[in-house]
């Protein structure tokens, strides 16, 4: 019997925990794993209700970190998370992702001799400026298996120096999750209490401080967002962040004049009921580049680099910085562009979490 430790700290963790803890749930006979929630997003808007809506049950084990800055929470989620793994003394501990629940358990374990899998190896950004792009280039050098989503994730840990015997190609464990819930997310009335049911509509999501944390920058973005919102109606659930910067730099107004409707962050069923009937979707998110591949909706990414460049290589996702310009300029192009020559990645087939099993179980 495995003994494994999931690790969820932030909101896109749920979604990779989820079909993997199920996974390993069909195989009780060679697994026992455990849910260890860091705590890192504390509100429950944005982590514990995506729990009830992945069918998740509630954390074996709940670290309560919560808010602080880079280092005081990588600190204190090692300070948390290492007498759990003493007294646990799993087989493997799981990350997923970049964040900062992801270095910081993986570092614990691998002082400790547990083995860690890193379950989305291998991205790269190329940008050290992004605290993510750190978290995953020193989870990758310290990780025992790396289980990457595409081939070019492999190569760059190819690239990095890792043995060839730690990668493994499994594909996207967010795709099973999207997969699995799709239809479920049809019971969700998002789009009716919106007034946009039946409607073209644009959704966006912000949250990178590059992008929200300089007023210029911001106001920059919801100029072009309400340019944007002339032609169609554009729903925006704003992030806790960008909605205090938002009101700190006197920007409410500015958007009350448009056709952007602010809302509250969503469930994981009501927000993928809103973002899969979208006529196009705008963020600076990893995960929405990903589901909107495989959805075949046009998506732009207000950043100047991805670190999931198949999701471009694909035809469905266009990175346009965070220029007015760019981003009116690539939403007026999109919208006048009906593709339908767009292609789902490799083992983007909702059967990832079973190959991660496989993995963990002849790593043993």
């Amino acid at each position: 019997m495995l003994k494994v430790l999931l690790i969820a700290g932030a909101r896109p963790n749920f979604m990779k925990i989820a079909p993997i803890y199920a996974a390993m749930r069909r195989r009780s006979d060679i697994f026992a794993p455990k849910i260890v929630h860091t705590g890192q997003h504390y509100d429950a808007a944005m982590s514990d209700a995506f729990f009830t809506d992945l069918g998740m049950p509630e954390p074996d084990i709940h670290l309560g970190v919560g808010s602080a800055s880079h280092a005081v929470q990588t600190a204190s989620i090692m300070t948390a998370f290492e007498p759990v793994v003493i007294e646990e003394k799993p087989d493997w501990v799981v990350v997923v992702g970049d964040v900062n629940s992801t270095i910081a358990c993986a570092l614990v374990a691998v002082k400790l001799g547990v083995k860690v899998a890193h379950v989305e190896a291998g991205l790269r950004s190329r940008d050290r400026t992004m605290p993510e792009e750190i978290n995953r280039i020193l989870t990758d050098a310290i990780s025992d298996l790396l289980l990457t989503t595409s081939q070019d994730a492999d190569q760059n840990l190819k690239d990095e120096g890792i043995p060839n015997d730690k990668i493994r190609f499994v594909g996207n464990v967010m795709i099973d999750s999207l997969m699995e819930h799709l239809k479920l997310a049809d019971a969700s009335t998002s789009r009716q209490d919106l007034g946009i049911d039946g409607r073209e509509y644009a959704v966006v999501t912000l949250h990178r401080p590059s992008n929200v944390d300089n007023a210029e920058v911001l106001t920059g973005i919801l100029d072009a967002l309400t340019d944007i919102s002339l032609r169609l109606p554009i729903v925006f659930p704003v992030h806790p962040r960008t909605r205090a910067n938002i009101d700190k730099f006197g920007l409410a107004d500015k958007l009350a004049e448009s056709d952007i409707k602010l809302i509250e962050p969503l469930g994981y069923l009501d927000f993928m009921r809103l973002y899969s009937g979208a006529k196009l979707v705008l963020t600076d998110s990893g995960g929405l580049q990903e589901e909107t591949t495989v959805l075949g909706i046009p998506c732009l990414t207000l950043r100047h680099n991805t670190e999931r460049p198949i999701t471009i290589e694909m035809g469905t996702n266009v990175l346009v910085g965070n220029d007015p310009a760019n981003i009116k300029r690539a939403a007026s192009e999109a919208l006048a562009d009906a593709k339908t020559d767009t292609k789902i990645p490799p083992l983007w087939d909702g059967h990832a979490a079973e190959r991660i099993c496989d993995e963990l179980e002849k790593a043993c």
